[in-house]
């Protein structure tokens, strides 16, 4: 067994090329074997070519169309009259506006909206208030008494 040779193997792997020889991991296996690493700002690069530049480009035909509309564009907000039911029914029923927040799960932050006429209407938040408050806030009979649901019969066979 005086015969074994033992010779070092030693394998090289190819260095990456393309987008592949750029990513950080490969810079920094780079620099930890020692090798010379050179790293170039694209924006040094290409200043001659106009970038990182403010140009502006020329107005496009879609650009010029919004700059002549005149019509302004907003939410639909809450009507005062509404506004004043929700204020009304809250306070016959004894609730402050967190009380009537917490009642219904919502921010009072949404309670506060709604009785000064800022907030957006929602039929979800709208319909949890009405039940609430106990208060019609939509459709004709606005201000009527929310009569309850018809009681469930149970169906025999």
């Amino acid at each position: 067994m005086s015969d074994n040779q033992w010779e070092p193997v030693i394998i090289k792997k190819k260095l990456p090329k393309g987008v592949s020889a750029k990513s950080d991991k490969v810079v920094n296996a780079a620099r930890r074997q020692g090798l010379e690493v050179e790293t170039v700002s694209k924006f040094l690069l290409n200043f001659e070519d106009g970038a990182a530049t403010n140009k502006h480009t020329a107005t496009t035909l879609n650009t010029a169309k919004l700059d002549q509309e005149s019509e302004e564009l907003k939410h639909q907000s809450l009507s005062l009259d509404v506004a004043k039911l929700i204020q009304k029914g809250r306070q016959d029923k004894g609730f402050t506006q967190k009380d009537l927040a917490t009642k219904i799960n919502e921010k009072p932050q949404v309670i506060t909206d709604y009785e000064a006429g800022r907030g957006i209407p929602n039929q979800q938040i709208l319909g949890k208030i009405e039940r609430a408050i106990g208060i019609k806030l939509r459709g004709k009979d606005k201000g009527q008494p929310l009569e309850p649901p018809a009681p469930k019969t149970a169906s025999k066979k």
